[in-house]
């Protein structure tokens, strides 16, 4: 019963680990600038086929790499690209609609969604696609639990982007002036603080940080799809609501809530249909109970 209870919750910890790490884009994006980027799920889609790509090209090479450095190599090249693709976005889509009504950001953040859904469609068609298996699946007994090296490298890999980036906001003098732009968008400019090269480059972050979620989750649960992002993204949307949007903290925490509820419900439940239905339901009644999230918001540690 207890390696049973213990299994759940390593499985719900790997889960949560990708979750977390999309729920970082949101927040970042949200702290920043007080917009919801509903195109961030379809940037993860993007991430984890530029992942695809990667991978399948170092294994397609004459001579053999080793697991870990076509791993190494196809996490590199998605992050880069996804990166600038999120600056991109950024640059043509939101930029522009800083002085405008919010709701035209949403609905532009929308729009852009369907753009990378429907471009993907276009190009790769329909059919799902096959991740190769870049880890060994070997299983490594421990305390009576079966643990894999995916597992490991997953859980290992999210927490150290967790923290490098949870440092790099609090330590170092981009973080300070990612909080000061949280803080007021506009009085900040005007002490020589770059802007635009600042939410440039939270785009870039929060974008590489979702491609790299895009690419453990495509080893976890080898089949991609363009339509990918849709459920993957509203699930780190409400894991980002939870923890508290715009407290990176809080998304980290939300992710690892949401990994939680998804491997346990269908273990409590008759049926693991009733995911989303408990998901939203923890969300609806949070919002109630406590509509800053677990870690509310303070606007001093916004990002």
């Amino acid at each position: 019963m207890i390696e049973t209870l213990g299994q759940h919750v390593l499985n719900a910890v790997q889960l949560g680990s990708v979750y977390a790490l999309i729920a970082l884009g949101y927040t970042m994006v949200y702290g920043i600038l007080t917009m919801i980027n509903f195109a961030h799920g379809d940037i993860f889609m993007v991430g984890a086929y530029l992942s695809l790509a990667g991978a399948l090209f170092l294994l397609g090479l004459p001579y053999k790499l080793p697991p870990l450095m076509v791993f190494l190599g196809a996490l590199t090249f998605s992050m880069t690209l996804t990166a600038l693709l999120g600056v991109l976005i950024e640059r043509l889509a939101y930029r522009p609609l800083r002085g405008a009504p919010r709701v035209s950001a949403v609905i532009t953040a929308l729009g852009v969604g369907l753009f990378l859904e429907n471009f993907t469609l276009a190009m790769l068609g329909p059919e799902p696609r096959q991740f190769p298996a870049l880890i060994p699946a070997t299983v490594l007994p421990l305390g009576g639990l079966a643990v894999t090296p995916l597992q490991l490298l997953i859980i290992l890999l999210a927490a150290a982007i967790m923290v490098m980036l949870d440092l790099l906001v609090r330590r170092t003098l981009l973080g300070m002036a990612m909080r000061a732009i949280s803080y007021n968008r506009v009085l900040v400019p005007l002490m020589g603080v770059p802007a635009d090269r600042v939410i440039s480059l939270t785009f870039a972050l929060g974008s590489a940080i979702a491609a790299a979620g895009g690419l453990m989750y495509g080893l976890a649960y080898p089949v991609l799809d363009p339509y990918m992002g849709i459920r993957i993204g509203w699930w780190a949307f409400i894991a980002a609501v939870v923890g508290g949007i715009g407290n990176i903290r809080g998304a980290m925490l939300g992710g690892f809530i949401l990994g939680l509820v998804e491997i346990f419900t269908p273990v409590i439940l008759p049926s693991s249909t009733y995911r989303d239905f408990v998901a939203f339901s923890l969300l609806l009644v949070l919002l109630i109970f406590r509509p800053t999230g677990l870690l509310g918001r303070p606007l001093f540690e916004r990002v």
